[in-house]
């Protein structure tokens, strides 16, 4: 990898100095628009279902389709950004992101704040991958790449924990639409200064970069969650519009692992796959964002549609979420060395699900000290879940393919969240829907359209009035409640799968923290030239040496040799992602 400066190169400098950290704070401010995006949104939900009044699935998309775009393009362009630059890339970023905000807050209808939350997609999976990358060039120093992630972390959380109360602040004060106009004035900020302070760097640009692959990716992913969301809406499993997306997705996805196993040189190279850690890590990921991202949407509707809180006040309702989750990040590295990936994972599953199934003796009454018990259970165990996937999926991939292994985990990560909004979504819109199908008394047109959404049932209530308004408000309150407990059980059942796939997880960690990892005075092993660990000289940017290498990386793991003289993945272990 190379670090070229370009103008302002002096102040710019990565070789030493505070001017890194001048770089950190700039790349933590770019996650900051991420983080806040993720969950700012959530509390305007009932507003923007007041103003634009969307269909259910409509509701979904607008939620969803900013983690799944991203999702999906996060592989297309981190590979860029290795080819091109990633600052470059980075800086597009910037502009797409804000251009997509202001559409978004300016949106007269459901299906262009879709379009825009697509746009932001595109923008947050531009800007995620390079964060990293940068961040991973201008710090050499191990112990200072540790400390950079850790505030690069916390940065993440306050950001998560912030988005709620900020956007409840807003909507309460202005319009739904403010919650996107925040992103400009920071991205007005941004840009100048990332293009003054950011270091150029590049990968070693290993092949060419694959870019059909890359879109048969994109595309399958969002063929798979299409179909998926079409069948929680209603839709039989044969329907066109179902049956179509799923098999176009599913057929992608087979061609892109079969193109990436016969390629030289593969976006992402399939062989981790063959590892039952790093597999079962991808899918612990996966199945704790589903519960978490689901849950937390679904919980904002609860709080203000059923509850009668404000949208501020939900959004301080969900803080201690995000700070039992600090504190789990916070503790992570201890807990990791002591319990070891199996029981760090499982344990922090059977937590969470505990936390779920308290939440089902939630009824239509405030009950604030349960509700605020089940949120810091329920932070704490998905974050040290995730902790702990990240560490053993990061330290599970050899050292020529811990780039492979971090897109695997930043995609897993936005999938797990994107699916959890359309699977657990679509699971509360089917168990909605069936009691207002014929409500006595109330017009079959009024039921019909109260089945969409427990918002727009309240807008058909008001607008009918009477006893027939009071009967259709409360089954509808009444049919929520049930479709929530019904979620709350299949999501303690997700978590619960979860627990038991951790045990094809390695008892114990490898190397528990980075300190001993790496001894004051050591060399920094990310350091240390591929040629020097295990290819003599002759053997240099060979495709066998390249196999070699991989070989003798998994001889010294099974022989049980410490991982000191492995990739700095392990030191990011589940840092870079904390439960909002």
């Amino acid at each position: 990898m190379s670090v070229t400066p370009t103008a302002g190169a002096r102040l710019r400098s990565v070789g030493g100095g505070a001017n890194r950290w001048v770089v950190l704070f700039v790349l933590c401010v770019s996650l900051l628009l991420v983080a806040l995006d993720a969950t700012v949104l959530h509390v305007a939900v009932p507003a923007v279902t007041e103003d634009l009044r969307p269909s259910g699935v409509e509701l979904l998309w607008i939620v969803d389709a900013y983690p799944l775009v991203c999702a999906a393009l996060l592989i297309l362009f981190g590979t860029l950004g290795d080819r091109i630059g990633r600052r470059r890339v980075l800086l597009i970023g910037y502009g797409i992101f804000g251009a997509a905000s202001a559409v978004a807050a300016f949106a007269p209808t459901p299906d262009v704040l879709i379009c825009a939350r697509a746009l932001l997609g595109v923008g947050g999976a531009m800007i995620m991958p390079a964060t990293l990358s940068i961040l991973r060039a201008v710090f050499p120093d191990r112990r200072e790449r540790a400390t950079a992630i850790g505030i690069w972390t916390a940065v993440a959380a306050v950001g998560a924990a912030i988005g709620p109360v900020v956007g409840g602040f807003l909507v309460e004060n202005f319009w739904w639409g403010s919650v996107f106009l925040i992103n400009i004035p920071l991205m007005a900020l941004i840009v100048p200064a990332g293009r003054w302070l950011l270091p150029e760097s590049r990968g070693g640009g290993n092949g060419p970069w694959d870019v059909l692959g890359a879109l048969m990716a994109a595309g399958g992913v969002l063929g798979v969650v299409l179909g998926v969301k079409r069948l929680g809406a209603g839709s039989g499993l044969f329907h066109p519009g179902v049956a179509g997306p799923l098999l176009l997705g599913a057929v992608l996805l087979v061609l892109f692992v079969g193109r990436q196993k016969r390629r030289p040189h593969p976006l992402i190279d399939m062989r981790l796959f063959a590892r039952a850690a790093f597999s079962t890590s991808v899918g612990c990921i996966v199945l704790a964002m589903l519960a978490l991202v689901g849950l937390e949407l679904i919980a904002v509707q609860y709080l203000q549609l059923v509850l009668g809180l404000t949208p501020l006040e939900t959004g301080l309702r969900l803080l201690p979420l995000t700070f039992a989750a600090m504190a789990a990040g916070a503790t992570g590295s201890h807990t990791l060395n002591r319990l070891g990936p199996r029981r760090m994972v499982g344990w922090g599953f059977v937590l969470t699900a505990a936390a779920v199934l308290l939440l089902t003796v939630m009824g239509q009454h405030d009950r604030p000290l349960l509700l605020t018990t089940a949120f810091v259970l329920l932070g704490f165990g998905l974050q040290t879940t995730l902790f702990g996937a990240y560490e053993s999926m990061l330290s599970e991939a050899p050292a020529e393919q811990a780039g492979g292994a971090a897109a695997i985990g930043e995609t897993s990560y936005q999938l797990g969240a994107g699916m959890g909004i359309a699977l657990l979504g679509s699971v509360m819109n089917a168990a909605y829907a069936p009691a207002l199908s014929s409500v006595n008394g109330v017009p079959q047109s009024a039921s019909s359209a109260a089945a969409r959404s427990l918002g727009e049932a309240y807008q058909v209530a008001e607008r009918l009035g009477g006893p027939a308004g009071e009967v259709l408000r409360s089954t509808a309150r009444n049919s929520f409640v049930h479709g929530l407990h019904i979620t709350l059980l299949v999501s303690a059942g997700l978590l619960l799968l979860g627990a038991a796939a951790a045990l094809w997880l390695p008892r114990a960690m490898e190397c528990g923290t980075v300190d001993t990892c790496r001894k004051p005075g050591q060399a920094d092993p990310a350091a240390i030239p591929a040629s020097r660990e295990n290819k003599e000289p002759g053997e240099r940017g060979s495709d066998a040496s390249g196999a070699r290498n991989s070989v003798g990386a998994e001889q010294r793991h099974r022989a049980g040799v410490p991982a000191g003289r492995r990739p700095a993945a392990a030191e990011t272990a589940g840092s870079g992602r904390t439960a909002h």
